[in-house]
């Protein structure tokens, strides 16, 4: 069975004539572009992409499953990969794809750093080490813990993962599901690669202040604050 014909029966009118708009990269990565972040509160489960159709938000996960469903959807691999930060800080996910056989990433998130990558990566983990230098401690909103001020400026990436292959779910179990912070576990617990080995950590130079001012920039504004 295609990823098409696993997919169609679960979608409604409207979810199919997008996933149809949706056949490239381009495209998918314009549609996550056209709607805000998902501010919601810390602890809140993980949208499914029905939700976030519906709803017109997503944070970094919920739109990397959206675009690798789209990208499944059109017969390409629906893989996601999970970018793995220290404890201070948070993971970022995103979809991979591919041309002519080289790496590229779709990618939702609100500021300037954590954003798409175009296919012009030869590995996976050369495509993850293009996130290193701009992967750093900067915002108290938004990271998991307050950032002391002398630990702004730490780069924080540590790992990232194999590519996860999302339709190794049937897609009864996450398109329009209510909650898939099953999935999120699935991912973050799935086998992951260094990207810096540990005698290197200690001597990372902090990024400069004029990085960490650019880092304060968002594509929309929270309406929580």
């Amino acid at each position: 069975m295609t990823h098409r014909a696993a997919l169609d029966p679960l979608l409604s009118p409207a979810e199919r004539q997008l996933l149809l708009k949706l056949s490239t990269p381009n495209k998918i990565q314009d549609f996550l572009d056209s709607f805000p972040v998902n501010f919601s509160a810390i602890g809140e489960p993980v949208q499914s992409p029905r939700q976030v159709i519906k709803n017109k938000r997503a944070h970094c996960i919920e739109g990397a499953i959206v675009a690798a469903a789209s990208l499944a959807y059109h017969g390409r691999e629906a893989l996601l990969l999970d970018l793995q930060a220290s404890d201070e800080d948070e993971d970022h996910v995103v979809a991979l794809f591919k041309e002519q056989n080289l790496w590229g990433a779709i990618s939702k998130t609100n500021h300037p750093q954590l954003r798409w990558r175009d296919p012009v990566y030869q590995s996976v983990r050369e495509l993850a080490m293009s996130y290193f230098h701009e992967y750093f401690l900067w915002d108290t909103s938004h990271n998991k813990k307050r950032v002391p001020t002398a630990r702004k400026g730490v780069k924080t990436l540590r790992a990232y993962s194999a590519p996860f292959n999302l339709m190794r779910y049937k897609p009864a179990r996450w398109w329009a599901a209510g909650d898939l912070d099953w999935l999120a576990e699935e991912l973050d617990s799935s086998r992951h690669f260094p990207l810096v080995q540990k005698a290197a950590i200690k001597k990372l130079r902090k990024v400069s202040k004029v990085e960490i001012k650019a880092a304060a920039l968002t594509e929309y504004k929270n309406p929580l604050r």
